[in-house]
């Protein structure tokens, strides 16, 4: 089983994540996304403490290319399960134990951390646009691919790496998940999802240019959705005979 961790000017939370971090998981893969800040010093300086894997990107090639790289090096080198995390402490290291044990049951392709399943009194209260946005298009994914899911967004997930091999993932950006998870329907894979705790230490994080903007973020993930539905509906899924049906979409 393989960390993997992208980082994008993390200097500010790197060391100590990736410590915490490999005190309950050795085997750590960070993608640096053509990180400007210290970044790129801090990894070289950890890499043979901590026994690190680093994949650099020499520009930034977005939050998507840096999953799909850790998923690639993940199949390259034999790793049957990437437990994906960001370094920015929204994800508990303490969880990698609940994803081992959930991993070990041998029953799910997919487990999707989720911040909405079981609600905390210790949960930080999300940007109220970024609520609204999970909350759209969780509901539509759900609408679309009968999918279940509470938390569309989460990054903090296991993925079963001969899974991941059967998708064709080329999203480079923030809008991942909007070709992931049809993908998933589409696949056939087996999805499950567990609670983990909701945290926002900054909410004032860039997403970067339009991005920062709700509406435009908004119209960007319906972009992307809508392409990859109409992509899958002509492409015939493993082990079926006919492309995979999906209800009317008007996104």
């Amino acid at each position: 089983m393989l960390i993997a961790i992208p980082v994008f000017n993390e200097a500010a939370y790197l060391a100590r994540v990736l410590r915490q971090v490999s005190g309950f998981h050795r085997d750590i893969l960070v993608v640096d996304d053509g990180s400007t800040d210290a970044t790129p010093d801090i990894l070289e300086r950890l890499r043979p403490e901590l026994g690190l894997r680093i994949i650099r990107h020499p520009v930034n090639r977005g939050y998507g290319q840096s999953l799909i790289d850790a998923f690639n090096m993940a199949d390259r080198e034999g790793w049957d399960w990437t437990i994906t995390m960001d370094c920015d402490e929204q994800h508990e290291p303490e969880m990698i134990p609940e994803f081992i044990r959930m991993i070990e049951q041998d029953r799910w392709d997919i487990i999707s951390g989720s911040r909405y399943m079981q609600p905390r009194t210790d949960d930080d209260l999300p940007p109220v646009d970024r609520r609204s946005i999970n909350a759209t298009l969780t509901s539509m994914l759900n609408d679309l691919f009968h999918l279940g899911l509470t938390d569309a967004f989460c990054g903090f997930k296991a993925h079963r790496t001969s899974a991941m091999r059967r998708l064709r993932l080329d999203e480079s950006g923030y809008a991942f998940p909007m070709q992931l998870w049809p993908q998933v329907a589409w696949a056939g894979l087996r999805l499950t999802e567990i609670p983990v705790r909701l945290i926002y230490h900054d909410a004032n994080r860039h997403f970067g240019g339009d991005l920062d903007d709700p509406s435009n973020r908004l119209e960007h993930y319906l972009r992307v959705l809508h392409h990859e539905v109409l992509r899958l509906a002509t492409e015939t899924p493993p082990g079926s005979d006919e492309p995979m049906a999906v209800c009317g979409c008007t996104c």
